[in-house]
């Protein structure tokens, strides 16, 4: 197995690095304004969260700052989660245009990460695939029609398969961008990029009306169709992403193709500095490393929360006790490596020993979060009473990576 810090990152196609450039902003957006920008906007993402506005991209200098810095890494972070579904997904859409709804859809991130990854994989498909994009901003929709424009310029297909439409995310069945989205259905994708955060943020119970919100939504998914919502990595917005993941499956309204291995409630929220996210190597385009040098980021990695939400009851893989999802790092240790797992068990920290290291458990040593493990046996021993909370792995136990990230 090839450890994960040699596995090839994700990175932008030529294509997209083609029409990002073509798509830059104006000159009034350069250099220091740019940067400083860049730094305004991560600001609100992060610390400064209640003071983003709804519509913040409406403002040129976020919308600049997005378009230069965000778009291209929230980008890859579709991607990425695409490669999850794989291939396997798209092959069972009939033989008819691919339907996608991009609710929330900003300048088109999704849209666009989908029709890139489409061209690569599946020209016929990218070709004739549909996508309705809904946003609450007349000008990130503008956006999202110029970058459209600008890839199938770029590949030499038609501009036709993109549909914008501004309309109430709280409300998306309202109205007329209601009326879209029952026309277009059913929906073989439908994507939730980095927007489910920002609805009733100040509703009593933010998650459960997000719930709702999805509960609406799932009744448009073709049989084989995906909902795949992704959210930022920090604490609060994960949190709250795993809050909505219990509603919704607490009224048995779906269940979850990736990453969980189970429908129980979520264990991270058992402890309130707990949060599940994931960390994709990732290959930094020459412009984002150059903004980076500016304002002092490291963008090396791909870092978010996310759902793959199904109605047909398909899984990224079999299910059973002894299997497990990677939710941590590999922590190296005095004399052991330890990581935190994730099943219908719990969520357990499992170590071995390094003296127990053996043939049958070696692949241990390249578990990396996100990955899906398979152990044979964890023993938990007692010692004056009381059972260690760490579950060990003996010598004799095989241990396999069934699925890295």
């Amino acid at each position: 197995m090839q450890p994960f810090n040699e596995k090839k990152p994700a990175g932008l196609s030529s294509k997209i690095l083609n029409i990002l450039e073509k798509v830059l902003p104006d000159r009034e957006f350069r250099g220091e304004v740019l940067a400083q920008a860049v730094v305004n906007l991560s600001r609100l993402f992060t610390t400064a969260r209640p003071s983003l506005l709804p519509r913040y991209l409406d403002d040129p200098a976020h919308a600049a700052a997005y378009l230069s810095y965000f778009l291209p890494v929230n980008l890859s972070k579709i991607q990425v989660l695409l490669d999850e579904l794989s291939n396997d997904h798209i092959s069972k859409i009939p033989d008819r245009p691919m339907a996608v709804l991009d609710l929330g859809c900003g300048p088109g991130t999704g849209s666009l990460a989908l029709l890139d990854w489409l061209w690569h994989r599946s020209p016929e498909r990218a070709k004739t695939v549909s996508v309705l994009a809904a946003d609450s901003s007349p000008a990130s929709l503008q956006d999202a029609k110029r970058l459209w424009e600008a890839y199938c310029q770029e590949v030499g297909i038609s501009t036709t398969g993109l549909r914008c439409i501004e309309g109430n995310l709280e409300h998306p069945l309202k109205g007329d961008l209601g009326k879209q989205i029952v026309r277009g259905g059913p929906y073989d994708l439908i994507i939730m990029a980095n927007c489910l955060n920002e609805l009733f943020a100040t509703a009593t119970d933010p998650p459960a009306e997000r719930a709702a919100v999805i509960g609406q939504l799932l009744p448009f998914l073709a049989p084989h169709g995906t909902i795949m919502i992704v959210e930022p990595a920090l604490r609060q917005t994960a949190r709250a992403l795993h809050q909505m993941r219990n509603h919704l499956l607490k009224q048995g309204l779906c269940t979850v193709y990736s990453p969980c291995l189970h429908e129980a409630a979520c264990p991270a929220l058992d402890h309130p500095d707990d949060w599940c996210h994931e960390e994709r190597p990732w290959q930094t385009p020459p412009a984002i490393t150059a903004l980076d040098r500016d304002v002092g980021f490291i963008k090396d990695a791909l870092k978010f929360s996310y759902l793959l939400l199904r109605t047909d009851s398909r899984t990224i893989v079999p299910r059973s006790p002894q299997t497990f999802r990677v939710v941590s790092e590999l922590r190296e240790l005095k004399g052991e490596k330890r990581a935190w797992l994730c099943n219908e068990t719990g969520r357990p920290e499992v170590g071995r020993l390094d003296r127990k290291a053996s043939p049958h458990n070696e692949a241990l040593d390249s578990w990396h979060r996100g990955a899906i493990v398979q152990i044979e046996r964890i023993v938990r021993k007692e010692k004056e009473g009381k059972i260690s909370p760490v579950g060990r792995i003996e010598s004799d136990a095989a241990v396999q990576i069934i699925r890295p990230v």
